[in-house]
């Protein structure tokens, strides 16, 4: 590799200096103070400018816009962005493909011929090349001449299907009006493997389609979500000719399954010869490797709402799914048990809903605003924890909803299916029906994008209305968020010593007189000194002896 003579912050350039007794100077620091310099390695992280002149105490971020300014202004250089598109080999020798409409004459002479060109319909495709080649009524136009048989590359399709699905029904124009209105595309999301070759020739396409007066917006996509790959086990055994032989993991038995040293898996049994198979790791699911799994087997046995559920709770997109049978049962048992317990509350809840409807309030915190009916409901403490709970994990459900982390979302609903499950068993109270009426629309609101199936049905059973896509996204009550009093830490010496129950709004010395009347905390200061006490707001209050 090159030398680039920053040995501060350059392995390479680093070991070299150490080597020949080069003196290195730095120039960047860890933002918060921390690291141990430059005498053991270059640091090579982001953080805070020092020995830079006018640009000490920016960050990475904000020293990158200050110099390339300065350069400028220096006239000295400057920002400048380039992009390179490969050759870009467009042909393909299979059926499946537009037709490039190119004919070459009796002489060589290729030129283009006449729009539109049809694949034909009864070709047979064998595997054993293109059919066109066969298909002399297709290629043979008469005179010599021969129509182009190799197809375009999908990538010339996919790069610009997104404007053509805009108005897919124009017969007259490529692109019409309609592009205006729909285009950009909001969310673009694609496996990794498009993320360079197919979004730079999407972007080649569109800046073509604008420049030709098709299009009017500069980019293709405003969001992208690069999602992660599922992955699953792989087994294989190696024949006598040497040939390697996938197995599917349904196929395999690893109930005593053989382990290194290291106590992970390295081989198993097959299944209908009990013969060995080695373990291959964990791959992307592929034929090659035969551990792909049929979403039809799984959709037959537990339902399309589960198979969702499973992919979105499973892992954030961004990253791989690691794919587990187990995984899969135990998101059919939440929505069962979900079922369950709507089931079991459908007398309340309709009763609750028919009852908004009559006083024409949108939902529970309408109804307790409300100045005459509102006086009806009175939250008890545990229904009120309850609900501030539930409207906690709402806020951060939506949050999640804009970042795009399903998995997240999937692990609210649980939570606040948990806190209602845990109220339904106490003590009926007046109030509980309501808490319990809101909780479960939220969580169906919440879920319908996930397992639009069961919250559909659900929510129509339970007379929240005829169709859950009319009805809008749950919003948080903030005063439903309000508490009365919170829990802090107490810490003698830095170390846990106890918990204190203060008002939410008590004051740095309420907080140090509750510490120090704690039986505990006095427990372990004994007979000594307090030196100071230091209070984190709503957090802890740390007594140093």
């Amino acid at each position: 590799g090159a030398v680039m003579a920053v040995p501060a912050h350059d392995q390479r350039d680093w070991e070299f200096s150490e080597q020949y007794g080069i003196p290195r100077r730095q120039v960047m620091v860890a933002a918060d103070g921390g690291g141990d310099g430059i005498d053991k390695a270059a640091y090579v992280e982001k953080g805070v400018l020092v020995n830079s002149g006018q640009f000490d105490g920016l960050t990475s971020e904000q020293a990158f816009d200050a110099i390339a300014d300065y350069l400028n202004d220096q006239g000295k250089g400057g920002r400048h962005v380039t992009y390179r598109l490969r050759d870009w080999g467009v042909s393909r020798q299979r059926y499946w493909g537009c037709p490039i409409p190119m004919v070459e004459t009796k002489d060589g002479v290729k030129a283009a011929g006449r729009y539109p060109v049809r694949l034909p319909e009864d070709a047979t495709v064998d595997g054993s090349g293109s059919p066109l080649k066969t298909m002399r009524e297709f290629y043979d136009l008469g005179d010599g001449r021969r129509r182009e048989t190799d197809t375009f590359d999908t990538f010339v399709e996919s790069s610009w299907y997104f404007a053509r699905f805009c108005c897919a029904d124009s017969r007259r124009k490529m692109l019409d009006e309609r592009v205006k209105y729909w285009l950009p595309v909001d969310q673009y999301v694609g496996g990794i493997e498009h993320a360079i070759l197919h979004l730079l020739y999407a972007r080649f396409f569109n800046k073509l389609l604008r420049d030709e007066g098709l299009l009017e917006n500069d980019e293709p996509f405003t969001g992208l979500l690069t999602q992660g790959m599922v992955v699953a086990e792989t087994w294989y055994r190696k024949n006598a000719d040497g040939a390697v032989e996938w197995f599917n993991p349904a196929e395999v038995d690893t109930k005593n399954a053989k382990k290194g040293n290291n106590g992970k898996i390295i081989g198993a049994t097959l299944k209908t010869d009990g013969k060995p198979v080695l373990f291959g790791g964990l791959e992307k699911m592929s034929k090659s490797k035969n551990n792909g799994v049929d979403p039809q087997t799984l959709i037959d046995k537990y339902g399309a709402d589960t198979v969702r559920l499973y992919v979105m709770f499973a892992s954030p997109p961004q990253h791989s799914l690691e794919w587990s049978d187990e995984g899969v049962d135990g998101a059919y048992r939440f929505l069962r048990r979900l079922w369950s317990f709507c089931d079991a509350n459908e007398a309340q809840i309709t009763w609750a809903n028919d009852l908004l409807r009559t006083e024409d309030c949108a939902d529970m915190s309408d109804y307790i605003a409300a100045s005459e009916v509102g006086r009806r409901i009175k939250l008890l403490p545990d229904s009120a924890e309850c609900r501030r709970e539930t409207h906690a994990l709402l806020k951060k459900a939506l949050f999640d909803y804009e970042r795009n982390q399903f998995n997240t979302v999937v692990s609210a609903c649980m939570s606040i299916l948990n806190k209602l499950s845990r109220l339904d068993e106490g003590e009926t109270t007046p109030d509980k029906p309501w808490v319990v009426t809101e909780g479960v629309s939220v969580i169906l609101r919440l879920l319908s994008p996930i397992a639009p199936h069961i919250a559909h049905h659900l929510w129509r059973k339970l007379a929240y209305g005829e169709d859950i896509l009319a009805a809008p996204l749950p919003r948080t009550d903030e005063s439903a968020l309000a508490q009365k009093t919170i829990t802090m830490v107490v810490q003698v010496g830095g170390k846990l010593r106890g918990e204190i129950e203060v008002a939410a709004d008590a004051d740095k010395a309420a907080a140090e007189a509750a510490a120090l009347a704690n039986d505990n905390a006095r427990r372990f200061i004994g007979g000594r000194a307090v030196k100071k006490v230091i209070v984190v707001p709503g957090k802890l209050v740390n007594i140093v002896v």
